[in-house]
């Protein structure tokens, strides 16, 4: 099994970079930007940003084994899992109307603090210290995905100055650069967990470090700046919830996209269980997924 993963591994790999270098070929309207202050302002945000996302990946190959490693129940996992997920739908609606207000700044160090405290309920056995870690778990991936590029936006406009046009180019290289680090989530959360022997919990406890060195960052190198901070927050949840059954077509877009997430968070709950034969690494398996996203 581990012999098949590794050269599944590998194979995908080749493919990917393979099909990278075509695509890059075929792109003839790459533009190259040598403005040295915006390549400065651009390293400083992908450096913190990319420090969020490989806290939250490292913590998606070993969920599901935590928990049965813990000795919980099939029905008890998806409890879990159910909570997460309804966390982020509850929750996360608030969340960039919330950074609007609050600042988005102070929601950076927010979601710091939350995902390094979910990181650490992983460490007990305790049920409902589990199910507090889930719950801010989805509160913390609502914030990730959205107070990290709204911050971006503002100071590359409005503060900065800079062209509209490069947010498009800032946002692709992260857009790649998220897969590549959920490659090395997977990688690095095989070699804690399988490869020196410390368990399905080991990955949480890396996690910690790349999230406290980013909230550190945040504190240390971030201005703060807000949104819309006239409508409030009912307002702006309001806002948007009339915008959405007003217009047909994001009704529509809204509803595919639901019924795709569906799909997604049914298999991303059952595949461990259906792979995992007990000595499966599956921190390559995910690093698998990764790379077909690329």
């Amino acid at each position: 099994m581990e012999l098949i993963i590794y050269g599944t591994f590998l194979v995908l790999s080749l493919v990917a970079y393979a099909a990278r270098q075509v695509a890059n070929k075929g792109d003839e309207k790459k533009v190259s930007i040598s403005n040295i202050n915006f390549k400065s302002f651009q390293k400083s945000f992908f450096l913190v940003y990319f420090l969020a996302l490989l806290g939250d990946w490292l913590q998606g190959p070993y969920v599901y084994k935590l928990y049965a490693f813990y000795g919980f129940k099939e029905s008890e996992i998806a409890i879990l899992y159910v909570a997460g997920f309804a966390s982020s739908v509850v929750f996360g609606t608030c969340t960039g109307p919330l950074a609007d207000i609050w600042g988005r700044r102070k929601m950076a160090i927010a979601f710091a603090v939350i995902y390094t405290f979910c990181c650490l309920t992983k460490l007990t056995p305790n049920f409902w210290w589990l199910m507090a870690g889930r719950v801010f778990g989805g509160i913390a991936t609502s914030m990730l995905f959205s107070t990290f590029e709204s911050w971006y936006v503002y100071e590359h406009s409005e503060r900065h100055g800079f062209p509209s046009e490069w947010i498009g180019m800032t946002f692709s290289i992260t857009t790649f650069w998220n897969g590549m680090i959920a490659i090395l989530a997977g990688i690095i959360s095989n070699v804690t967990a399988e490869t020196l022997g410390f368990g399905p919990v080991a990955p949480f406890v890396v996690a910690l470090l790349p999230l406290v060195v980013c909230g550190v960052m945040v504190v240390n190198t971030w201005e703060e700046n807000y949104g819309n901070r006239k409508s409030g927050l009912c307002g702006s949840c309001l806002e948007g919830l009339l915008i959405i059954f007003r217009d047909e077509q994001i009704l529509l877009l809204g509803t595919v996209q639901s019924l795709l997430e569906s799909c997604m968070y049914i298999f991303v709950f059952l595949w461990t269980p259906v792979l995992d034969t007990g000595t499966t690494p599956l921190g390559m398996v995910f690093s698998c997924f990764m790379v077909c996203i690329m």
